[in-house]
């Protein structure tokens, strides 16, 4: 066995049937490989490098930062850097008086977040249990907890190792929600199906639903219905449960605003968590921000002690670069942004006039392609080839979908997203079946 291959496999991480890439450098969206090829990064690595990679922002920040302290327990070394980021952020993100858990990732600002709701509910509504809803088509991490709430069926737990939770109603997509002989679309009624969720466990048992605003790579990009956030929300409220935005993905500006939910009114989560567009592969980093309304509660004297949160929680390092990223994004032309996620959105529409392409779907710089079955890794490879890397989604529906999510940089130029779409669309050309066969790359399906 060749030794790198051999002691990549003792390396127990991901790994997918075709090449990795052998960087040796990598500048905003670009990577540069070892054999002079450069590389475009289309997907944002695992959807989270926003701002490109060799950020100077970034890096003068933790400069700064290091010789004053890289290490210090929020609660031992006063958190100054870690209070300028929670102001920051916040008014970035238009919640302003929002409380802030600084945790290190985003399966842990998930956990974070369902300790801190459960808290808030038992005080303020005197909850029985702490139930946490969630829809089944969802993904909210990697922990026994996160795997065994979702509705990521690619990584759910055995049954055995599932704690007995699962997903508890429908999510407003076709593959999830199937209305039967009438066949309509999914709308705002949708959301008739979370108020029988709650109704059936009983509202005094139910904490907190917590959904994905706009879906990520559990399904790949679906965008709900207008109205089916608000009615959540109404939904949530007159049954005194709160309502958690899983933004790991689509948190700062990954969809063209600052929030998700900040395309429909009315949509405002009690909880919202970030992840990945604040440590813009960077650093690990999770923020669970609490609004003002709620977050006293937390501190009464019948709240439960704050969930743990980390020995490496509300580290100053990861807030300097976190800072950083910060100023990145606020140096953005934000209408600029928004016109190059249009641009990306009219250039990708058209792949579905080719037998591959099934469904084209998203928002900002967040896009799934959906494809054929089959046709998933061929696409990749031919893409590959042409110099732009994608990343796949896990599908949905019987049987099961499959497709990439497009999520350049927020940073890419118009000629990169440019590139993109015209490499895209000749490597979907190239596989595209045909009545004589279809694509002649034998590289194994997911």
């Amino acid at each position: 066995m060749d030794q790198h291959v051999h002691r990549r496999e003792r390396l127990l991480t991901s790994s997918r049937p075709l090449p990795d890439f052998d960087v040796v450098a990598a500048s905003g969206p670009w990577l540069h490989c070892a054999d002079g090829r450069r590389i475009f990064d289309g997907s944002s690595g695992l959807i989270c490098v926003n701002v490109g990679q060799d950020s100077r922002k970034v890096l003068s920040r933790i400069e700064a930062q290091f010789p004053r302290s890289s290490f210090g327990g929020a609660a031992v070394v006063r958190p100054r850097i870690q209070l300028e980021l929670m102001d920051r952020l916040c008014r970035a993100v238009g919640r302003p008086q929002d409380s802030v858990a600084l945790v290190t990732c985003g399966t842990l600002g998930v956990e974070v977040a369902i300790g801190l709701g459960r808290n808030i509910a038992r005080v303020r509504g005197g909850k029985r249990r702490g139930d946490i809803l969630t829809s089944s088509l969802s993904y909210h991490g990697n922990s026994a907890l996160a795997l065994a709430l979702a509705g990521n069926h690619a990584r759910r737990p055995r049954p055995e190792d599932a704690l007995g939770l699962g997903p508890s109603f429908p999510a407003p997509y076709p593959p999830a929600h199937d209305h039967g002989q009438d066949g309509r679309a999914c709308d705002a009624s949708c959301a008739d199906e979370v108020a029988k969720a709650i109704d059936s466990r009983g509202a005094e048992n139910v904490a907190a639903v917590l959904f994905e605003p706009v879906n990520g790579t559990t399904g790949g990009a679906y965008v709900p219905p207008d109205g089916y956030l608000r009615r959540v929300s109404e939904i949530c409220r007159e049954r005194d449960v709160l309502v958690i935005h899983d933004e790991v993905l689509t948190g700062l500006w990954r969809t063209g605003t600052a929030l998700a939910s900040d395309h429909w009114a009315g949509a405002a989560p009690d909880l919202c968590i970030l992840s990945k567009g604040l440590g813009a592969g960077y650093t690990s980093v999770g923020a669970v921000l609490v609004s003002p309304e709620i977050a006293p509660l937390l501190r009464h004297q019948d709240a439960d002690p704050l969930p743990a949160m980390g020995t490496m929680a509300a580290h100053p390092l990861q807030a300097a670069a976190c800072l950083g990223v910060l100023d990145e994004l606020e140096s953005m032309d934000t209408g600029a942004l928004q016109a190059r996620g249009e641009r990306l959105g009219a250039l990708l529409r058209p792949l579905t006039d080719l037998a591959a392409v099934r469904d084209v779907r998203g928002l900002g710089h967040l896009y799934g392609v959906e494809l054929e079955t089959g046709l998933l890794w061929p696409l990749m490879k031919e893409a590959e080839q042409r110099g732009v890397f994608f990343y796949p989604f896990t599908g949905a529906g019987h049987p099961r979908s499959e497709g990439l999510v497009v999520a350049p940089a927020l940073n890419s130029t118009d000629e990169d997203i440019d590139f993109l779409a015209a490499v895209l669309t000749d490597a979907v050309t190239a596989v595209n079946p045909t009545d004589q066969g279809g694509p002649s790359c034998s590289c194994p399906t997911p």
